[in-house]
């Protein structure tokens, strides 16, 4: 029996594996891998304390900062299937047919970005082709770029480009934008970007590094190419809550709805931090403190457990 099973190996994961540790919290971390979505960064240059560093790197060290902790057992390669309640208590199973017990879960098992699944982007994925333009805009200092998307997601990476590239290509599949108004406006408005309407992406080419974007114009029923040095991929992302869909309360977009002050969910006894919540912003700083707040919580849980 455990304390607690940590489900995630991003920063989220290591970030309340660590304070676990320090918590003196018998601990299991299940993952498939370290490091999260940013593993296929090639320049992270917004994680505190590095001014630059690639996602392979920041992965190591997330796994090497676990591993010298005491009191945590790792458990990897492993993706975690379902978690079920117990008695009050929680059955986390793997997909090795394993079956851990626990007193409390913390879910952080991140999210994945939807993907075009047209050729190319996969080849390139970390060598122009990109999920977060809050994260990599900087990388794309003077260059053009296309990004792709309608929502408010695609507006606000279109937003994060202009003060770095030199042109931003904005490809809509549909014939109208669904972002908010205020921010259609700021980039309609922008001389540094063009709007494709009706523009359906259909491949990304290049050598080492991505060159060109060829999409469908559905108005001319045509093939158009356009150069580029970098795609921005922004049709949405999606949580990995799928473990708990049937134990804790999910968003319509299958976020596990948590409290921001204590990363609680609906069930007692789960926690939930990072990517896989409701909260607003996904980014890996903001992933990992509020992993912190969350451990930290389940501490004072476990205390009060053991007093009652």
């Amino acid at each position: 029996m455990y304390d607690l099973i940590i489900i995630g190996g991003g920063p989220a994961g290591t970030a309340a594996a660590v304070y676990a540790a320090r918590k003196k919290i018998k601990t299991m971390l299940i993952t498939e891998s370290f490091g999260g979505q940013s593993v296929v960064s090639d320049n992270i240059e917004n994680w505190i304390g590095e001014k630059t560093i690639n996602g392979l790197d920041l992965a190591k060290k997330f796994e090497a900062h676990v591993r010298a902790q005491e009191g945590i057992e790792i458990k990897m390669p492993v993706r975690a299937t379902e978690v079920r309640e117990i008695a009050g208590e929680f059955e986390v199973v793997s997909d090795k047919e394993e079956m851990y017990q626990t007193k409390t879960v913390l879910l952080v098992s991140g999210g994945r970005r939807r993907k075009l699944g047209v050729p190319g982007e996969d080849v390139f994925s970390g060598k122009g082709v990109a999920y977060c333009a809050t994260c990599d805009a900087p990388l794309f200092r003077n260059k053009t770029v296309a990004v792709v998307g309608s929502g408010n997601s695609a507006l606000e990476a279109v937003i994060d480009l202009l003060p770095y590239a030199a042109h931003v290509y904005l490809l809509v599949r549909g014939m109208q934008l669904k972002g908010d108004a205020t921010t259609q406006a700021e980039v309609k408005n922008s001389p540094k970007v063009t709007v494709f309407m009706g523009a359906v992406t259909k491949e990304i080419t290049g050598d080492k590094f991505v060159k060109a974007l060829t999409y469908v114009d559905k108005t001319a029923n045509e093939e158009k190419t356009i150069d580029v040095g970098g795609v921005f991929v922004e049709i949405g992302s999606m949580p990995n809550s799928e473990i708990v869909k049937d134990i804790v309360k999910l968003n319509d977009f299958g976020e596990v709805v948590v409290d921001p002050v204590h990363g609680t969910t609906s069930k007692p006894g789960i926690w939930a931090a990072g990517d896989v919540t409701d909260g607003p912003y996904k980014q890996n700083n903001i992933a990992a403190g509020d992993a912190v707040k969350a451990a930290l919580s389940i501490y004072a849980h476990l205390l009060k457990q053991e007093k009652s």
